[in-house]
């Protein structure tokens, strides 16, 4: 099996050559779907960086066992931190955009709820969205060969949250406000990303309103526009994220 084809699971606990540990439970279900069998290998990674080759010991009906093997330090980050800070989408755009944005390198998700989000989410209902969120992620770094796993925070009011941030942004911090108002586009960005990270806030359906974006720009936002069309939300921020790879070698 070559190691593009070896399946990869993400085990968040400690990671040792030579260990043999029983796999979690979820892990051990995709094992029994995939019909592995003792001898077969895997890539095990918990999140910390770089990732184990592991071995499969016993295949039972409830349990899976492995014997790690050897670290690898491999990375696939992109040279940047970009935190995206999105307007709730209803239904399932979401899901769509958290895993398309973590195969884009996203670092972290901030998800929000603005004055035009078409679903409101609270109390146990968001934290159930926040977990089913963060299972996304931890599927998509599988998938897509990251050792790193972005975090979703709890979801928050754009206003709390904002009003929670520095006055100004700090450490070579780079703030960018999507907006089809705004008057700037990507080429005025900085050839080099910023080494103390970017945070990217997008609107829900229908956008940020007029005073959410004058409010995060006084929390020093920089708007900026993709181009003359309007794009849906899922689409705008896997639009910005691929120009940001290609403009500070995030691939």
């Amino acid at each position: 099996m070559s190691a593009a084809s070896i399946p990869r699971f993400f085990v968040g606990q400690p990671l040792h050559p030579d260990d043999v540990l029983p796999l979690p439970d979820d892990v051990m279900r995709h094992v029994q779907v995939l019909r592995l069998q003792p001898g077969d290998s895997l890539a095990l990674f918990n999140g910390e960086g770089g990732e184990f080759r592991a071995e499969l010991v016993e295949v039972e009906r409830r349990s899976v066992t492995v014997r790690i093997g050897e670290f690898s330090a491999s990375e696939t980050e992109p040279p940047y931190r970009l935190t995206l800070a999105q307007g709730v989408a209803g239904g399932d755009k979401m899901d769509w955009l958290i895993e398309k944005a973590v195969e884009l390198g996203a670092s972290g998700f901030i998800p929000l709820m603005t004055a035009r989000c078409v679903v409101r989410l609270s109390g146990e209902r968001a934290q159930r969205r926040q977990a089913h969120w963060q299972g996304i992620v931890r599927a998509s770094c599988e998938q897509c060969g990251r050792n790193r796993v972005p975090e979703v925070d709890a979801i928050r009011d754009f206003s709390t949250w904002l009003d929670a941030l520095p006055s100004k942004p700090v450490s070579d911090e780079l703030r960018l406000l999507l907006s089809p108002r705004a008057t700037l586009d990507f080429a005025a960005l900085p050839a080099e990303p910023p080494r103390g990270g970017i945070t990217l806030l997008i609107g829900p359906e229908g956008g940020l309103s007029t005073d959410e974006e004058a409010a995060a720009i006084e929390r020093g936002f920089t708007a900026v526009a993709l181009g003359p069309r309007v794009l849906r939300t899922e689409t705008a921020g896997i639009a910005v994220l691929a120009a940001l790879a290609a403009r500070w070698g995030g691939w």
